[in-house]
């Protein structure tokens, strides 16, 4: 697992950077944990755009993650690791000792023929996944969920990890990759490990045409249109519209706080940390 650069034939490939997929044993999914995927391109029922900057781009089909990791007590044998076009970690097809096939998210440094168990019981070591209670303290996790049995929802993007940091009665402290450190129920399951594909974030894409392959088109900056089309247009030479940044129908669109659930303030210990410049 690597980065690949390219000689500069062309001004698209001297800043390209991709991933080798030296990992990927795998050209084609296992079809009966695949669905097929409508593109929606940014449009809701009704056909309005209400995502912009989005179309086009390959037909994907559909992987059926196990998130949930319930099939306690029941080994499992990692057959293949695979790229998955609908997020940036890698996929692991594992066998169960019944016969039954399922889709994992990839732990970073799993190969195939590893075998994994999950539940209470389970050993402590990557790709195992286990309640937060049976989990020593300073581990790294992923894929830990918000509510027991509902299934991961936290850290499952490429090389993701947070950290159990503390025990406190029913609940866990957990620092999230975005640095907030919230409570967990200490009967939430969590993998053991990071997510695979750690190499992704210093990816380059280095052409607009791979952008369009994966579904994103074109954007364009507000202060450079007309005032008729976005709040920060017009101006003579360049400016910047002269107010705080915002979307096209005025909404703030950098440092105002969005959180609106009071019903779950009191899970977070503390807040993330802001960037420090």
């Amino acid at each position: 697992m690597g980065l690949k650069s390219y000689r500069p034939l062309t001004p698209t490939l001297r800043y390209k950077q991709l991933n080798d997929k030296k990992e990927i044993t795998a050209d084609k999914p296992y079809k009966p944990l695949t669905v097929g995927k409508k593109r929606s391109s940014g449009r809701s029922n009704v056909g309005e755009i209400t995502s912009r900057r989005r179309g086009g781009g390959h037909k994907k089909a559909y992987r059926i993650i196990d998130f949930k990791r319930n099939r306690v007590g029941i080994p499992c044998t990692v057959e293949t690791i695979e790229y998955d076009p609908n997020r940036s970690a890698r996929i692991a097809l594992v066998k169960y000792a019944d016969g039954k096939r399922q889709y994992i998210i990839a732990p970073a440094n799993i190969k195939v023929g590893d075998v994994l168990n999950s539940g209470v019981g389970a050993e402590y070591r990557i790709g195992n996944a286990l309640p937060l209670k049976d989990i020593p303290l300073n581990a790294t996790i992923h894929n830990v969920e918000m509510i027991p049995g509902k299934g991961a929802q936290i850290a499952r993007s490429a090389g993701a990890g947070a950290e159990l940091i503390a025990k406190d009665g029913k609940l866990c402290q957990v620092r999230l990759p975005s640095g907030e450190i919230r409570y967990i129920p200490e009967d939430a399951l969590a993998t053991i490990g990071q997510v695979s594909n750690i190499d992704h974030m210093n990816e380059s894409s280095g052409s607009a045409g791979r952008s369009r392959w994966l579904g994103i088109r074109p954007s364009v900056r507000g202060v450079v249109m007309n005032p008729v089309d976005h709040p920060l247009g017009g101006g003579e030479g360049r400016t910047s519209g002269g107010r705080h940044p915002v979307s096209p129908w005025g909404k703030p669109a950098k440092g105002k706080k969005t959180r609106n659930n009071k019903r779950t303030d009191h899970y977070i210990v503390r807040r993330r940390q802001k960037k420090r410049a």
